[in-house]
């Protein structure tokens, strides 16, 4: 088993990319929410341990996202590739997954942090705008819907989020800076952390990543 991490300030394009690298390598997307959802759906053993903190308000725990990861892990076979978005977060995250990872007789090959410019994470969070009706997600730059306000697929309303406000955006960024420097530290100390130039389409972006990765000889 191998695996590589998205790491990246909110707005800088983790899940796109993510989801344009499953397409063009082997890479397996693995986002934490999903496979979260997903077990609680199934009523896994972790899945309902995770259902229970939820129930109550309460954030998961780091070792039971951990553990749900390891779970992902198990159904898979032991050549499958895997690519982690947005996990971890933290350095106690950091280390489970290096465990789990370990359990499994895998590889951690790159740590890629996608560097975007905190005035462009600024334009491209205040920017979205979301439906009401059908949760469809547009840009009023980037992907503008054909009529002002209104959604294309069901003619729903659309809204700025209340945490897509550039007070709230900022303060997203100093608590993800204040949370990741640590991480980012960790995977530099390892040899495995990878800038990436993520200030352009996401086309370059995930060019940029395969390439180094074929560099490495690991595509």
């Amino acid at each position: 088993m191998q695996a590589i991490v998205l790491l990246g300030a909110p707005g800088a394009g983790k899940g796109t990319v993510a989801e344009g690298l499953s397409e063009k390598t082997t890479f397996q997307h693995v986002s934490t929410g999903d496979i979260l959802r997903e077990a609680v759906k199934r009523g896994t053993e972790v899945g309902k341990q995770a259902q229970s903190y939820m129930d109550q308000g309460e954030l998961v725990p780091d070792d039971v996202i951990a553990g749900l990861i390891k779970e992902r892990i198990a159904e898979g076979d032991p050549e499958d590739r895997y690519m982690f978005d947005g996990f971890p977060r933290t350095m106690e995250q950091a280390r489970l997954l290096d465990d789990v990872i370990e359990e499994a007789d895998g590889k951690m090959l790159a740590a890629f942090l996608l560097d975007v410019p905190e005035e462009t994470v600024i334009k491209r969070l205040t920017g979205r705008r979301v439906c009401r009706e059908c949760g469809a997600v547009y840009h009023v730059v980037n992907i503008p819907p054909k009529k002002e306000g209104v959604c294309d697929k069901c003619g729903g309303e659309l809204y700025q989020r209340d945490d897509d406000t550039e007070a709230t955006v900022k303060n997203r960024l100093s608590v993800y800076w204040k949370q990741t420097s640590d991480l980012i530290g960790y995977y530099e100390e390892k040899n495995l952390l990878m800038k990436v130039n993520a200030d352009r389409g996401k086309e370059f972006t995930e060019a940029e990543i395969i390439d180094s990765l074929r560099d490495l000889e690991r595509v």
